[in-house]
């Protein structure tokens, strides 16, 4: 009766229940496995654990099983380390995109007259854990990812690009690196704005920063300053390099075709080029020579590259 009573109540539990022998033959195993693994006892009893499961990652599973018969202690292996071990089905079609149950096992020991002669194995569906964790975790990436970029432009905002601005003076100045900065305006923004319409503004905000991105090493930093202003930070670049870089970015917007509404909008800028020197005690000060620089540039007619002019020494 009590054996009876025993195996109704493994039975009902929603926990998958697996015994094997010590030569991972398959001794017992409950309902919800057999419900889960849609395989009957007779097909499954008395058979090794890897015919049943061909997918069990052997040696792997092998190393785990014989410490816990050496060891005389449980072990356990969660599906933040490995999703599932046994592809067995859930009952979540529509709340996960997971094919198979994700699992928590635990593996424990079971000894007679102080040696271990059986190895139980409990497995649990953790699957909406899975899922669920799985979407916070992605929510709460997009979250760190929209207090860093600007969600029109999907370049840096200005105050992530700022933080990465400091972080690279402060190199610079600790290891004796050159350090330069770009500074560019789109002409006349306003009057485009007011002929296309705002959404064509931000067309021309969008195909210009995507251009300007493409032409970067990945070490440089591109970010909206503000409105239709933007900057670019290069680590190890000296001034005819920037002034290089700066030119290249004038002349591939000036030839960017943007499409809009079966209109094509054509756009230049104006930049400003500084570099680092010994006098630049703050980055705010690289900026400022920057934005005069672009600030020359507009009032030079516009369309052209501006260096910053280095302070005269008395």
């Amino acid at each position: 009766m009590l054996d009876t009573l025993c195996s109704d109540i493994l039975n009902r539990l929603n926990t998958g229940i697996l015994i094997l022998d010590k030569n991972f033959n398959i001794l017992m195993w409950n309902r919800f496995l057999e419900v889960h693994a849609n395989k009957s006892d007779k097909q499954v009893i008395g058979k090794s654990i890897f015919v049943v499961f061909p997918e069990l990652p052997r040696k792997w599973f092998e190393r785990k099983l014989s410490s816990v018969i050496q060891l005389k202690n449980q072990s356990f292996c969660g599906w933040e380390q490995r999703h599932h071990l046994f592809e067995l089905s859930h009952s979540r079609p529509i709340t996960t995109d997971s094919d198979f149950m994700a699992q928590n096992c635990t593996f424990l020991p079971v000894e007679v007259e102080g040696e271990v002669e059986r190895i139980c194995i409990l497995i649990e569906d953790v699957t909406d854990v899975c899922h669920y964790q799985t979407q916070l975790n992605k929510v709460l990436q997009e979250l760190a990812l929209s207090s860093r970029i600007d969600g029109l432009t999907q370049t840096f905002n200005r105050k992530h690009w700022e933080e990465c601005f400091a972080a690279e003076f402060s190199r610079a100045q600790r290891y004796k690196q050159e350090l330069a900065l770009v500074m560019l305006d789109l002409d006349q923004f306003k009057l485009l704005n007011d002929t296309y319409g705002h959404q064509g503004g931000d067309k021309v905000l969008i195909d210009t920063s995507k251009a300007i991105n493409e032409m970067l090493r990945m070490g440089d930093l591109f970010g909206r300053y503000g409105g239709e202003e933007f900057a670019v930070i290069l680590p190890n670049t000296d001034l005819k390099g920037a002034e290089d870089v700066a030119e290249r970015i004038r002349k591939t917007i000036e030839g960017n075709a943007i499409h809009y509404q079966d209109q094509v909008i054509t756009v230049t800028v104006s930049i400003g080029v500084a570099v680092m020197d010994e006098s630049d005690a703050r980055y705010e000060n690289l900026i400022s020579h920057a934005d005069i620089a672009l600030y020359k540039a507009k009032g030079a007619g516009r369309n052209r590259v501006c260096l910053a002019q280095k302070p005269s020494v008395s």
